[in-house]
């Protein structure tokens, strides 16, 4: 039996690279996402025998346990679990809603956490990988990131039990943290002085790609990361090194 890797937040972005870098490697891969329209018109060109497409809310208990119960009923089995769906919702923290907190740690956090605990028993069948999702933002302070931020940090933190409490299974953990990523939604969204900014700001001067995330979350759920967990990975270009460093101060 091929394995097998669930992905959420998969009708897109990081999500849709990664799906299509297990594809690559021969894996089978389970493809969530809450946009059943986008995730209908992703999946489709990727073949019915290669992915299992579910329509679901990763935040609810109820959607956590279907889309894990519908892997178990397809497969059997689930060798990596990748916690990629998030929401990213900017804003002032005087503007910062409870409802708007609310709903970024649902998705964020609510759901990393229950997505890995309904995945746990698939898991540890075959000592299976988690790699969740956090961000840049949950390493370093930011303006208008007070909700995302501190779920992203969260995250972080979670993964560091989970990988802790999990290791006696031969379950690894591990955070990958993405910098600035040149999505289409980042790009429909940022001007070119954010872009010339994150530029001077970015050592290696440019955005990622969603395939180097990509490469970096297949790494980590593959047998060449055997020994790896409970680690943080900012894939960033190296804009979590340079701090709050000068741009004018340049060599």
């Amino acid at each position: 039996m091929k394995k097998v890797a669930l992905v959420t937040g998969a009708a897109r972005g990081i999500g849709l690279a990664t799906t299509k870098r297990f594809l690559d490697e021969g894996w089978i891969v389970v493809m969530v996402d809450w946009d059943g329209a986008e995730l209908e018109k992703a999946a489709k060109p990727l073949g019915n025998n290669a992915v299992l497409a579910i329509n679901a809310d990763i935040s609810s208990r109820d959607g956590a346990k279907d889309i894990i119960a519908q892997t178990q009923e397809k497969y059997g089995q689930l060798d990596a679990l990748v916690n990629n769906a998030g929401v990213a919702d900017f804003g002032p923290i005087e503007e910062t809603s409870y409802e708007r907190w609310r709903a970024v740690m649902a998705t964020n956090l609510d759901g990393t956490f229950l997505m890995t605990q309904e995945a746990i028993k698939l898991l540890k069948v075959n000592a299976g990988a988690i790699v969740n999702i956090a961000s840049i933002s949950g390493l370093r302070g930011s303006t208008l990131r007070t909700a995302y931020g501190t779920s992203k940090a969260a995250v972080i933190q979670l993964s560091l039990q989970q990988a802790v409490e999990l290791g006696e299974f031969g379950i690894r953990v591990n955070a990958i943290c993405p910098g600035p990523v040149r999505t289409k939604l980042a790009m429909a969204v940022h001007t070119q002085d954010i872009i010339d900014a994150y530029h001077d700001a970015i050592p290696l001067n440019r955005y990622g790609n969603e395939d180097e995330i990509a490469n970096a979350i297949y790494f980590l759920c593959s047998d060449q990361a055997s020994y790896i967990t409970g680690q943080t990975l900012a894939v960033d270009g190296g804009f979590e090194a340079t701090g709050v460093g000068l741009p004018a101060l340049r060599t």
